[in-house]
């Protein structure tokens, strides 16, 4: 089943999507956007553990890219172990969520820091649990997801005849 994605404007007054727009992956691809600028708004204004809202969870940076028959999402997690990562895929919310933790101790004196993330997606379409591909290296989560059959480019060259 496709549905399409909720996108939010800052600007009540001007158009959420330009000409042209409404293509979902589109739409996707505009709401990573917006919260990676959002993440980094003020990027160098405060330690990188800092707490970021409410829950204290900062975003992270994620590429969506459409491979045709399937989405690939990469989310890079710098200095994340790969045992501290959770991906949860409820109906069709994608959650990557984590922590990072760095301890030091240096003569005598230790130093802890630590740092929740999480980053929640609506997937345009119903993708397959089970389908869904991870691998984690060199701190870069990434996941293929499948597209369901009906929603796969479907292309077929056409011959051209002379005359």
């Amino acid at each position: 089943m496709f549905r399409p994605l909720t996108l939010f404007n800052r600007n009540r007054n001007a158009p959420a999507l330009s000409e042209g727009a409404d293509e979902p992956f589109f739409q996707l691809h505009r709401e990573m956007n917006r919260l990676f600028d959002d993440f980094f708004s003020d990027f160098g204004s405060r330690s990188l553990f800092a707490s970021a809202g409410e829950n204290g969870a900062r975003a992270i940076h994620v590429d969506v890219k459409d491979k045709g028959n399937a989405l690939e999402v990469e989310a890079e997690l710098p200095g994340v172990a790969e045992d501290d990562i959770d991906v949860e895929l409820n109906d069709n919310l994608l959650t990557i969520r984590g922590e990072r933790k760095d301890e030091e101790e240096k003569e005598g004196v230790s130093r802890r820091a630590y740092a929740s993330f999480q980053r929640s997606m609506s997937l345009p379409f119903d993708v397959d649990p089970d389908a869904i591909e991870a691998k984690f290296k060199n701190g870069v989560l990434k996941l293929t997801l499948p597209k369901p059959p009906e929603l796969e480019a479907k292309t077929k060259k056409i011959a051209v005849q002379k005359g």
